[in-house]
């Protein structure tokens, strides 16, 4: 029987929407410097307007993402991540970030993952890699779909009308 932290491992680097660059060995000495956060349903995790002291890696539970411009909310689960813009801009969180179920999630400060970087360079590569291709992704799924909206309007209104 696989041990938790094995499970936990392959929950974060099998994530499609996580650190999916980090190897199996970048995982394990992660997951050895980060401290084991527990929230319950309604825990606020990342408050908009407050500095993040670093990331969160959900292994358990959901939480919403509350963006205020342009409105909307998203939705997070086990091998997402969140406080990321904050880390890498080390600026106040842009978004509130609220526990929707019970979440385990592993935090990790910007000291501990700066030091790891330092002694682990690919580490580094393939974290900073990992989050731009996020970061990448989510801007898109915001764009996308507002782009789509209006070109299938036109499309439709340039179509003859059948009876």
């Amino acid at each position: 029987m696989p041990k938790p932290i094995d499970q936990e491992v392959s929950l974060l680097s099998a994530s499609r929407n996580g650190l999916l660059y980090l190897t199996p060995n970048d995982w394990t000495l992660v997951i050895d410097k980060a401290r084991r956060l527990h929230f319950k349903k309604g825990g606020i995790l990342v408050q908009r307007g407050a500095r993040t002291e670093g990331i969160f890696l959900f292994v358990k539970g959901t939480a919403r993402v509350e963006i205020s411009s342009p409105p909307g909310l998203r939705k997070i689960g086990a091998g997402e991540i969140c406080g990321d813009m904050s880390f890498l801009e080390d600026a106040p969180a842009s978004a509130s970030v609220i526990a929707e179920t019970e979440i385990d999630a592993y935090f990790l400060d910007h000291r501990t993952l700066y030091n790891l970087f330092e002694l682990f360079p690919h580490l580094g590569s393939r974290f900073y890699r990992s989050l731009a291709t996020n970061l990448s992704r989510r801007l898109r799924d915001m764009i996308v779909p507002q782009v789509q909206a209006p070109l299938a309007k036109a499309a439709t209104a340039d179509q003859p009308l059948t009876s």
